[in-house]
């Protein structure tokens, strides 16, 4: 009887403490959305999306911001996906799990995905802005968050697929498949759900950087034309209002109700294509 009664007592507990972490997480969560939203949501209009900063950010609206932010997001994402889908399938299918090459690679993500931004940030000045040539453009900004975001898509992919069971490889091997039609028709749509949440986590990260874009996509605030332009990153330019902007605080946070609908329409369109992906893969 004493034992059940503790079993009960700790169950309750357990229950309590989870939904009270539960709660408190959330009330944070609606506590910094809804002070972006009252304080933002007077500026925000169609003018505010579609205009250029003018006064110094006080006045006109972010609509090179946005280009620049959307052109950033751009170069890191096509330069990162490839590269860290092709590295996590040599580590997941090609590499022994306690093989030295695969540990030292892996103890390498690990550590590079606890450096500090603005770490990565002189890296990208030293590195793309001037060994490279690039200097302050956008090109620098998106390859620089590329090198940030490398670690965790790498990682999640591999876990992702190394969490499936040897079942699926058997079966693709009984029906005569090879090993790239396995991994790319099997394996990865299997996987999706780990590819999503490592995409989304990327996106969020590279969105909400700033220490390593001042120092290399620059500070500019004008439209750009090309990906070898400076651009002003919608990070960079909350920062600035905020801070070196007097009368810049409204404009700061309609700038930054814009960056939090954004990442959630983002991270909508990206699970909606996933599970749309994945069902057409069952299908076929």
């Amino acid at each position: 009887m004493a034992k059940g009664r503790w079993n009960r007592w700790r169950d309750a507990i357990v229950a309590v403490t989870t939904w009270t972490a539960a709660i408190l997480v959330a009330v944070v969560f609606v506590w910094l959305l809804a002070d972006i939203v009252i304080g933002g949501i007077a500026k925000l209009s169609w003018t505010f999306l579609t205009e250029a900063p003018r006064d110094a950010g006080r006045a006109g609206g972010i609509a090179p911001i946005l280009v620049s932010t959307a052109l950033i997001l751009a170069v890191c994402m096509v330069a990162s996906v490839p590269l860290s889908l092709a590295t996590a399938i040599l580590l997941a299918e090609f590499t022994p799990a306690d093989g030295i090459f695969g540990r030292v690679v892996r103890r390498s993500l690990d550590v590079l995905a606890g450096v500090p931004s603005i770490v990565f940030g002189l890296f990208g000045y030293a590195f793309f802005c001037n060994t490279l040539g690039l200097g302050f453009s956008i090109l620098s900004g998106g390859l620089t968050l590329a090198c940030m975001v490398l670690p965790l898509l790498i990682r999640t992919t591999e876990e992702g697929m190394r969490s499936l069971s040897d079942d699926y490889r058997r079966a693709a091997a009984a029906l005569g498949m090879t090993r790239t039609t396995t991994i790319f028709k099997v394996l990865l749509p299997a996987a999706l759900p780990s590819l999503i949440v490592g995409l989304i986590l990327s996106i969020g990260r590279a969105s909400a950087e700033t220490a390593a874009l001042i120092f290399t996509s620059g500070y500019v605030d004008r439209m750009p034309s090309s990906l070898w332009d400076s651009g002003r990153a919608i990070t960079v330019h909350i920062l600035d209002l905020a801070i070196n902007v007097p009368g810049g605080t409204e404009n700061a946070y309609a700038t930054a109700l814009v960056l939090v609908m954004a990442l959630l329409i983002i991270n909508s369109v990206a699970s909606w294509l996933g599970q749309r992906w994945l069902r057409r893969s069952i299908v076929r």
